[in-house]
């Protein structure tokens, strides 16, 4: 608890990067939000398919919806708000006590309309009355076709979540789309100290791709000079991503355009690093919590990220505003070396949209056959 304590005085939340129902009745999720800090938790299709695919805490709630004649989707649907609205009680003095800053539980609309628009704004409405809880916060991707949605959302009084945030220019786009909603309802007299949001930043899939890059096609080409500097940028990419990324978050969330929406109670969109899970045996379990410590900043981590952070992390204050300059000759280095960051990025969105979609997929299809 005292190094989590001691994140918290940094300026970070950590938040968890799991949901079952097996951890809501277990007492581990009770025991992480009372003597582990834990300030808020996430979720995604397949965080719930292999919950729900294991185990058999389901089973009463699918036989009683099925034998009414509930259709698949709405099942899953049913399991899933029940969750959420759990979790969200679980965490609600910690929502009450951070006076709304904390103690969120994300529920992420369906990964099909990741190009949708509209039908986003209606899903996000749907599920946000649904789960009839203050401290929810609805995913939304932040796609050309869901910045449109998010604004509004947020204009509308909804907390959301971006997700599946790769550039820093994507990242730029959410936090502009946030204060413009801000900015809509201030203009209409409505108010804005209530809205919460997160920028959520996935960071080791970064690294996953542009590794594979440079160890495939780039280093074997390259001879001297340039293979060294092709070989320093191996796992060096999310994190610097993410570092560029913060100092446009402290351009964004100062000066006099900020200043006007704060006099009116409004609450900074804090960046959240997510995929900070290790993928890459050589690299250490804490590569995405360390350096990327700072002032109004979330961490989601999963189980083994937490362990590892607690048996081993080291902690020091505003780590994610150290060696930024780095952080930009990482970005000259990758162009000189012919990795196109702008394609890289655009790649791992439309890889996530789909990693979302086949655990949707399959967590459609246990469902179904839960029913039967």
């Amino acid at each position: 608890m005292e190094k989590f304590d001691k994140l918290l005085e940094y300026g970070q939340s950590y938040w968890l990067d799991n949901l079952s129902r097996e951890i809501i009745t277990n007492g581990k999720l009770e025991n992480r939000i009372e003597n582990e800090g834990l300030r808020g938790i996430t979720s995604n299709p397949k965080i719930f398919m292999n919950a729900i695919s294991s185990g058999d805490l389901y089973d009463k709630q699918v036989k009683e919806l099925a034998g009414n004649g509930k259709k698949t989707e709405d099942i899953y649907e049913s399991l899933v708000v029940q969750d959420i609205q759990k979790a969200c009680d679980m965490l609600r003095p910690v929502f009450d006590a951070s006076n709304g800053e904390d103690g969120f539980v994300s529920l992420e609309v369906s990964p099909y309309l990741a190009r949708e628009t509209e039908k986003t704004k209606e899903e996000a409405r749907r599920l946000y009355k649904e789960v009839d809880r203050p401290n929810c916060m609805i995913k939304i991707p932040g796609t050309k076709e869901g910045i449109p949605a998010i604004e509004e959302m947020l204009y509308e009084g909804i907390n959301i979540n971006i997700t599946l945030l790769f550039s820093v220019e994507s990242y730029e786009a959410v936090a502009k789309a946030y204060l413009n909603a801000l900015e809509r309802r201030a203009e209409e007299g409505k108010p804005i100290d209530k809205i919460a949001s997160v920028a959520s930043f996935f960071l080791s899939r970064i690294d996953v791709l542009v590794d594979k890059m440079l160890l495939n096609d780039i280093i074997p080409q390259l001879e001297g000079d340039k293979k060294i500097v092709a070989g320093n940028l191996l796992g060096s990419t999310a994190i610097a991503s993410a570092k560029i990324a913060y100092q446009r978050f402290l351009k964004l969330f100062s000066g006099e355009r900020w200043e006007k929406l704060a006099a009116k109670g409004a609450r900074v969109q804090r960046p959240l690093w997510a995929s900070t899970s290790n993928k890459t045996e050589a690299y250490c379990n804490t590569r995405y919590v360390e350096p990327l410590i700072g002032r109004h900043t979330v961490n989601t981590m999963p189980g083994e990220t937490i362990k590892a952070f607690k048996e081993y992390g080291h902690l020091f204050p505003n780590t994610v505003q150290q060696n930024v300059d780095d952080a930009y000759r990482v970005f000259d280095d990758l162009k000189k070396v012919g990795i196109n960051l702008d394609e890289v990025t655009r790649q791992l969105v439309e890889e996530g949209i789909e990693k979302f979609i086949e655990p949707f997929n399959e967590l459609l299809e246990t469902v179904e056959e839960e029913a039967k």
